[in-house]
């Protein structure tokens, strides 16, 4: 029996390794570009088209199917249903989940303040926007409904204004586009980001959009700055206003602009609250940023901060020490944290399926012609309604010429089929107007009935003739849609909430600490040791520590304020500043450069200088022979860059630097015991720091340059000079006797 069942097993594994091996053979390759483009492109377009960007209606598509569910439910006017209630049928248009549908009704909504017109009238906690502590509560505990303003957003929908497509099932219909009558996309702030592109649309406020629609209408080239100067944000805050960056946004739909927050000073409780922020960031963030800074030192007003945000608002209370400037510290905070940020603008909208970035002016210029197509729909669908009630009623009319006519028509028929041709017949009406006249009741038989209907024939043939007239003119289509603009500006008042600030209001100041000034004098070693020494350590040091093996190689004097190059033999110059080290005691070795500015493996110190002000020039002698005169300007840079690159030549070895403050004479002392002396003078002063400079000893195998000095150093008193200098350059200088120079014969 065990045996069966062993070759029962075998047998299995045999058919499933053949189907394996079967599968494998089937296996074919395919290029991923192929692989991309049917499967990923497809996505993308979906993506982008179907999700993250709004329509030319303000909405994306996950908006537009909420509140139209809402809409639906009878929400506009009704009273308010549970939040899990309205996102279960939402569900029907929009399969995506609960958990994202509720996520897009509490953008919408009132109580978490995103946008400057909600359209979600909410009761419950909706969290806030500008809060990323105070999270929404789960849709079981919430109630909602459309708030006000979405009368205008489904104005007259009933009236066929745009088109409605099947809903993913097909079960229903749901419209393409909102008949909104007002430009949403410019007032409702939207964020999406796509696959290769993404969208970032700052709101306006909605009585300055509206009326700088009513002037585009009458003049497309209208100063549309003038009516809508600058976007307004739910969250307030003040923007640092530059005309030029608003023309750009509104031709062109790209650009930036700062918003900081509002803030006022306590005096009796020395807090700063701050009420308003940016849209941009939240006050967990701002909070988070500013506890760093303190303790990494770079803030030192602040004694304690606090997140005192709840649902009735924002405060954000800041406890200044004793003697602090709110303003300077304000106007340091603004510049270290996203108490003011940049707004980025990027207004990408979907136009008849196709993202384009636009400006505010095209984008009103899309918006109104889409406007004009759905206000000609909304008409011709009044008139055809009114035309039609028109004809019932000429029928009516004709039936007041003889009622008992009417009356004999009907009892003389036997069968009831035709009861319509005999009236058609008898009154030489059409079938449409026949069964009208045939589905009146009883009572309503009489000529007081029927006069009172047919005194609204020339009350519809006006109404009729004045719909035909705004059809046949697009400048009264245009007057229709300023009217309905100027209605909402009178119906929903919207102060503005963001304000304004010119430029030169903005408080500067100096993000660098202040540091105290007094002389040093800075000493390096030959193992790359530096010593910051006050005057006071060094009159009372009898002897400095060194490293086994190192020695003093550089010292000169300085300031705490200055700053100095580093100089290695990477080509590399690293900028730092005295203040940076500090001050070094008699018994202590120093900072160790390599170390403390992060050089790269192996790379040496050669040199160190002081540059002062940057205005003088420097002097470079290299083991080659060749001296380099540069200006120090070339090491200035507008950021506070520590290493430059390619900063100084890198053909030889740099053998001595000297700051250059006016003519001087240096002497070279060579390998085969010559010496030149020279004037600098001689040499130009060149711009780029990497320069090789000129030959100043003549090229000579083997020979280099071992000595760099004053004459009278290498000289002895009794020599002169004067057959050692150096006219002109190249030069070979002139041997030396040991009577002449001792010390280097030693």
């Amino acid at each position: 029996m065990a045996k069966r069942k062993t070759d029962t097993k075998s047998k299995k594994k045999q058919v499933n390794d053949a189907n394996v091996i079967g599968l494998h053979s089937e296996v074919t390759q395919q290029p991923i570009t192929e692989t991309l483009e049917s499967n990923y492109m497809p996505y993308a377009m979906s993506t982008n088209v179907s999700r993250a960007f709004p329509e030319i209606d303000g909405f994306k598509p996950s908006h537009r199917k909420l509140l139209f569910t809402m809409y639906k439910m009878g929400l506009l006017k009704g009273d308010r249903q549970k939040s899990a209630n309205i996102v279960g049928q939402t569900m029907k248009l929009n399969p995506h989940g609960d958990a994202a549908i509720y996520e897009t009704m509490v953008r919408l909504a009132t109580g978490n303040e995103a946008l400057l017109a909600p359209f979600v009238e909410s009761k419950g906690n909706f969290g806030k926007y500008y809060s990323g502590d105070l999270s929404y509560a789960a849709s079981r505990y919430t109630e909602a409904k459309l708030a006000p303003i979405c009368a205008e957003i489904f104005k007259d929908i009933d009236k066929d204004p745009v088109d409605f497509v099947d809903s993913y099932d097909g079960a229903m219909k749901e419209p393409r586009l909102l008949p909104t009558t007002f430009p949403n996309i410019l007032v409702s702030a939207n964020k999406g980001i796509g696959v290769a592109m993404a969208s970032d649309i700052c709101g306006f406020n909605l009585n300055e959009v509206c009326t700088a629609t009513m002037h585009y209408l009458e003049d497309p080239s209208c100063d549309l700055l003038e009516y809508m100067p600058m976007p307004d944000f739910s969250t307030g805050g003040e923007i640092i206003y530059r005309r030029e960056e608003m023309e750009r946004i509104v031709e062109r739909g790209l650009g930036s602009f700062q918003i900081r927050s509002r803030w006022r000073w306590i005096p009796e409780e020395r807090i700063i609250e701050v009420y308003e922020i940016p849209y941009t960031t939240k006050t967990d963030v701002i909070i988070e940023r500013i506890i760093k800074l303190s303790k990494e030192g770079k803030i030192r007003e602040i004694s304690d901060i606090r997140d005192e945000t709840d649902l009735s608002g924002l405060r954000i209370a800041i406890d200044l020490k004793r003697g602090v400037d709110p303003e300077k510290l304000m106007a340091k905070l603004f510049r270290m944290t996203t108490l003011q940020d940049s707004f980025s603008c990027n207004f990408n909208v979907l136009v008849d399926g196709y993202p384009r970035v636009m400006g505010v002016r095209q984008i009103l210029h899309e918006w109104v012609s889409w406007r004009i197509e759905s206000t000609r729909r909304r008409v011709s669908f009044d008139l055809g309604k009114k035309s039609e009630r028109l004809h019932l009623l000429h029928g009516l009319e004709a039936i007041l010429l003889d009622i008992d006519k009417a009356i004999a028509i009907i009892r003389g028929t036997k069968l009831e089929a035709e009861v319509v041709p005999n009236l058609m017949e008898g009154f030489g009406i059409d079938e449409t107007q026949a069964e009208f006249v045939a589905e009146l009741k009883l009572r309503n038989i009489n000529e007081e009935y029927i006069l009172n209907r047919t005194k609204d024939i020339k009350k519809l043939e006006g109404e009729i003739a004045e719909l035909e007239g705004i059809l046949s003119s697009e400048d009264r289509i245009k007057g229709v849609i300023s009217d309905e603009l100027a209605a909402i500006n009178k119906k929903h008042v919207m102060p503005r909430r963001t304000g304004r600030i010119e430029p030169s209001d903005v408080v500067e100041v100096s993000l660098e600490p202040e540091v105290e000034e007094y002389p040093v004098t800075i000493m390096l070693s030959r193992s790359g040791y530096l010593k910051k020494m006050t005057d006071r350590v060094l009159k009372k040091a009898n002897s400095l520590k060194y490293k086994d093996g190192d020695e003093p190689f550089i010292e000169f004097p300085s300031s705490n304020t200055h700053e100095l190059l580093v100089f290695t033999d990477k080509s590399q110059v690293y900028k730092c500043k005295v203040a940076s080290f500090e001050d070094t005691k008699s018994a202590q070795l120093g900072s160790y450069l390599p170390t403390d500015l992060e050089m790269d493996p192996d790379e040496v110190v050669t040199w160190v200088i002081d540059p002062e002000d940057y205005k003088a020039d420097v002097l470079f002698v290299f083991e080659n022979g060749r001296v380099a005169r540069i200006a120090l300007a070339g090491y200035v840079t507008k950021t506070n860059r520590k290493r430059l690159k390619n900063a100084i030549y890198g053909g030889s070895k740099l053998l001595y630097a000297q700051v250059l403050k006016e003519e001087r004479d240096l002497a070279l002392v060579s390998s085969d015991y010559r010496l030149m002396n020279f004037n600098t003078s001689l040499l130009k002063t060149k711009t780029t720091t990497s320069t090789q400079g000129v030959q100043a000893f003549t090229s000579k195998a083997n020979r280099i340059i071992t000595n760099v000095g004053i004459t009278e150093d290498f000289l002895g008193a009794s020599v002169s000079a004067d057959k050692f200098t150096a006219q002109s350059l190249p030069s070979s200088g002139a041997p030396m006797k040991e009577d002449d120079m001792p010390s280097l014969f030693d």
